[in-house]
C-alpha cells in the first residue's frame, strides 16, 4: 500500500468529513473503507489521517479483525478477502449491480469506434467496459488491471496502462508513478468512479491514494462522465477529490431524486438517467 507522509497534512484539505474524530463505529465503518480500497494500512497512518491515537486505532482494527472482515499484523492490517480477489479477478463492492449494469449500458452507447478514452477502476466502470467489447479501433487509458484484459482481448483496440502500486481490492494501479504517466495524455472521454458525490463536499473515496491519480484523469480528458448509481448521491465517504462542477455528465439510474437532478443540473452537470 502507498504510505505517503503528507496524510496527516493531507487531512485538512482532503478529508471529506471535516471533523478532527468520527465517533468509534462511523470511524470503524470508514477503516473498513480504506482497507476495502486500498488492501492494507499501517497503524500509524490511520492514526494521522483520522486524528486519534494509535491505541484507539489498534483496538479499532481488534474489533475488526474480531468481526472477520481483516488479518491483523505488526503495525497494521490487511483486508482477509485480498488472495481470493486477486486469483479470481474480482472486485470488492458488488452492491446495486442491476444498476450499475445499467449504467454502463448507458455510458458504452455515448462511445464510438475510434474513441480514445480514460476509464477509471470499479465496479460501475467495469460494467462499462463490458459493454463496449462491440466497438473497435478504441484507444483506452486505464489504471484498472481487469479492465485492460477485458478491452485488450479486442484485436483492434490498443490498451495503454501507467505505472504504479498494484492494489489488490481495486485490481488497479496508483501513486506516483501513475500521475506522472497522465502528464501530456489527451483523451475525448473520461469514465469516472467515485464512493460518494454530495453538493456539499463533492466527489468523495475512501482513501487519499488515488485523489491525485484521479485528479490527473481529469486534467488529461475533455469531458468527463461520472458512474454513479443513485445510491452514492449525498454519500460522503473520506477524502474529498473537488466539487460536483468537476463533472461535465453523471450518469446515473432511475433512483435519483428530482431534486437532486435539478441540482446537478443547476450546477451545469448534464443528468443522464440509465433505464
Amino acid at each position: 500500500m502507498q504510505k505517503p507522509r503528507a496524510k496527516g497534512r493531507a487531512k485538512s484539505e482532503s478529508q471529506a468529513g471535516g471533523q478532527p474524530q468520527l465517533l468509534a463505529e462511523p470511524r470503524r465503518m470508514r477503516i473498513l473503507e480504506w482497507l476495502q480500497e486500498e488492501g492494507s494500512a499501517r497503524v500509524r497512518d490511520l492514526s494521522a489521517a483520522f486524528g486519534v491515537s494509535e491505541a484507539t486505532i489498534r483496538q479499532d482494527l481488534e474489533r475488526l479483525d474480531g468481526d472477520g472482515f481483516i488479518t491483523r499484523e505488526h503495525g497494521g492490517a490487511y483486508l482477509k478477502s485480498i488472495p481470493q480477489q486477486v486469483q479470481s479477478m474480482t472486485l470488492q463492492h458488488v452492491q446495486n449491480m442491476e444498476m450499475k449494469r445499467a449504467i454502463g449500458a448507458a455510458a458504452a452507447a455515448l462511445v464510438s469506434d475510434n474513441d480514445t478514452l480514460i476509464i477509471d477502476s470499479g465496479t460501475t466502470t467495469t460494467q462499462f467496459a463490458e459493454n463496449l467489447k462491440a466497438r473497435h479501433n478504441l484507444n483506452i487509458i486505464t489504471n484498472a488491471l481487469n479492465i485492460a484484459l477485458i478491452l485488450g482481448a479486442i484485436p483492434s483496440n490498443t490498451v495503454h496502462m501507467p505505472a504504479g502500486q498494484f492494489k489488490a481490492p481495486t485490481l488497479s494501479l496508483s501513486g506516483e508513478k501513475s500521475v506522472e504517466f497522465f502528464v501530456g495524455i489527451y483523451a475525448q472521454k473520461l469514465f469516472l468512479a467515485t464512493a460518494g458525490v454530495s453538493f456539499g463536499v463533492g466527489l468523495t473515496y475512501p482513501a487519499i491514494g488515488d485523489i491525485y491519480v484521479k485528479r490527473a484523469m481529469i486534467k488529461a480528458a475533455s469531458h468527463v462522465y461520472l458512474l454513479a448509481d443513485s445510491t452514492k448521491i449525498g454519500r460522503v465517504s473520506f477524502s474529498a477529490l473537488g466539487g460536483v462542477e468537476m463533472v461535465n455528465t453523471l450518469i446515473t439510474d432511475e433512483g435519483i431524486s428530482d431534486a437532486d437532478r435539478a441540482e446537478f443540473e443547476r450546477r451545469g452537470v448534464e443528468v443522464l438517467i440509465a433505464r
